[in-house]
């Protein structure tokens, strides 16, 4: 048998059994193109949204010689085109809505619902720069912590994605969060619902659940875990608070675990790092597990 023989035939077995495995699994039942989500535009879209949120930082106009309310409206109208075409992509491909007048309508007023919390989540996230800035001595100006920490990139996308989550959009909020992920090793689910001055200092390893819920002025370390204390169910737990509620001014040091739906972090409290807790904490409390026995040897 000949090589091109050999190839062509290995060629025509993969692609009997893939077409195989798209037919039982309906991967090609829905119609492909208008109706599929681009994760690629998606991304597109919340660079263009972080770019009318920090004005200047990103973009490469130069703000001095460009009027801001110039400058908004047109950034606002290219998100809001772009926005609108993967929103109703996502609708479609989720198979619950059909094509018409009514569901143009209805995507056009999602998107404007999300357009006018812009200005909202602009506020909220400049105030988490500020945090970043007050809690943090190695910060040396809002600009920096803006342009390079990964803290404030995964907290901007989370808040977009919140909206967004908000709105019972598919797709989209995790397609985002999950970006962010990539980019900084902080894993936050556009579910949770996080209070205004959130901190997260270094952050690589962070992971909070959907159902967490984090009141004002947090402050949280890499490696920390809010999660829930099983999973084992899957599906039967969606919908349910799985996810501890950290109370204002908590911090939680590196690599500490909180777990549960039940578990309440208090008002005020300090958890030390490497502790693992599944019961509820009373406000104005310092936790920590007990430190190892250390041996110490001389070098021979």
């Amino acid at each position: 048998m000949s090589d091109n023989t050999r190839v062509k035939e290995a060629i025509d077995k993969a692609t009997k059994r893939l077409n195989d495995n798209y037919k039982s699994q309906g991967i090609f039942e829905k119609e492909i193109g208008e109706n599929l989500p681009k994760k690629a535009d998606i991304i597109d879209t919340l660079a263009e949204i972080q770019r009318v949120i920090f004005p200047g930082f990103f973009g490469k106009e130069n703000s001095a010689y460009v009027k801001l309310d110039n400058f908004a409206g047109s950034a606002i109208a290219v998100i809001y085109e772009r926005l609108f075409k993967e929103i109703r992509s996502t609708l479609l491909y989720r198979g619950d809505k059909k094509r018409g007048a009514d569901f143009d309508q209805e995507v056009e007023e999602l998107t404007l619902k999300f357009i006018d919390k812009l200005p909202d989540i602009q506020e909220l996230i400049l105030k988490d720069v500020e945090a970043e800035l007050e809690g943090d001595p190695a910060a040396s100006s809002k600009e920096e912590i803006i342009f390079s920490y990964p803290g404030i990139y995964a907290i901007f996308v989370y808040r977009v994605a919140h909206e967004l989550y908000n709105l019972k959009i598919p797709y989209i909020p995790r397609i985002m969060t999950e970006y962010a992920h990539g980019k900084t090793g902080i894993d936050i689910n556009p579910g949770a619902n996080i209070g205004e001055y959130f901190f997260i200092d270094h952050g690589t390893g962070i992971v909070i659940g959907e159902t967490t819920t984090i009141g004002k002025h947090v402050k949280i370390y890499q490696g920390v875990t809010l999660g829930a204390l099983s999973t084992m169910k899957g599906q039967q737990l969606s919908g349910t608070k799985r996810h501890p509620t950290i109370e204002d001014n908590v911090v939680i040091y590196a690599n500490a675990t909180v777990l549960g739906g039940d578990t309440v972090i208090g008002k005020n409290s300090v958890i030390a790092g490497n502790t693992f807790i599944t019961e509820s904490v009373p406000e104005n409390t310092r936790v920590s597990a007990l430190m190892p026995e250390l041996k110490i040897k001389s070098r021979k």
